[in-house]
């Protein structure tokens, strides 16, 4: 607890996407070795209480503990950091004013409006003093670039204070579009150059999620410069090695 901010200095973090809510799955994630792990609760049916759970298991491993949140909500940012996360990833972050929003919604006054409760995150009360300076500097704030109006307003966004990083939600950007899930449509490619190129100029750090579990597409990412990488996420990397597993049976048999 009270780790600090896995992002400063523009380090390579390694994570993934946990939408399994049995704590095991969290367990073994967390000592495979990566960096953070993050609690989806946009695209999962994955409860607080069971989010409660997954943080603490996460935390105690000892990697860093994030929630992809369902909306850039202040009451659910309140409860999942003070639940203990190190901090949120914000969907559908389309303007400064919502970069803006989700900062205040992490942090204490003066700096932000989140109210102040006594959970896990401060001990239960026992380290108040030592979680009031750390939420100053240290929790993580990401924002998803998924909307074709979040790129416009690119550069305005990751200007304010507090937002760590971005990571791109392609399906979303894509479908703003007019071309869901048309990767390699030349106007996505265009838009996706505009972000890098963009991100590169202001040094942002940049995130991107592999939803495959392959190894030569995380290589290729991190050469890109990205810093913020999701490897896959528990039901993908289940679901890829059971059915590679089972093809192999299959064609030794025949």
């Amino acid at each position: 607890m009270f780790k600090q901010n896995v992002f400063q200095g523009g380090q390579l973090a390694i994570g993934s996407w946990i939408t399994l809510a049995h704590p095991a799955v969290a367990e073994i994630m967390a000592n495979a070795g990566f960096d953070w792990l993050a609690v989806d609760l946009e695209h999962s049916v994955i409860t607080i209480r069971e989010a409660e759970e997954l943080i603490r298991i996460i935390d105690l491993c000892g990697v860093v503990p994030l929630v992809r949140l369902t909306s850039n909500t202040p009451d659910l940012i309140k409860r999942v950091m003070d639940a203990g996360s190190h901090g949120v990833i914000v969907p559908m972050i389309n303007s400064a004013e919502d970069a803006v929003r989700a900062v205040e919604a992490v942090k204490y006054p003066p700096l932000g409006n989140r109210g102040v409760g006594l959970a896990r995150a401060q001990k239960y009360g026992a380290d108040f003093d030592s979680y009031k300076e750390w939420q100053k500097k240290s929790p993580i704030i990401i924002a998803q670039i998924e909307h074709i109006d979040a790129v416009a307003n690119f550069r305005s966004i990751m200007s304010v204070d507090g937002i760590d990083g971005f990571i791109i939600g392609p399906y979303d950007l894509s479908s703003s579009m007019g071309i869901p899930g048309e990767f390699e449509h030349q106007d996505f490619l265009e838009v996706m150059l505009n972000i890098n190129t963009t991100a590169a100029e202001i040094n942002a750090i940049g995130g991107v999620h592999i939803i495959e579990p392959d190894e030569q597409k995380l290589e290729d990412r991190i050469s890109q410069g990205y810093r913020f990488i999701a490897y896959s996420l528990d039901i993908r990397m289940l679901d890829s090695l059971c059915r590679s597993a089972v093809n192999k049976v299959k064609r030794i048999r025949s």
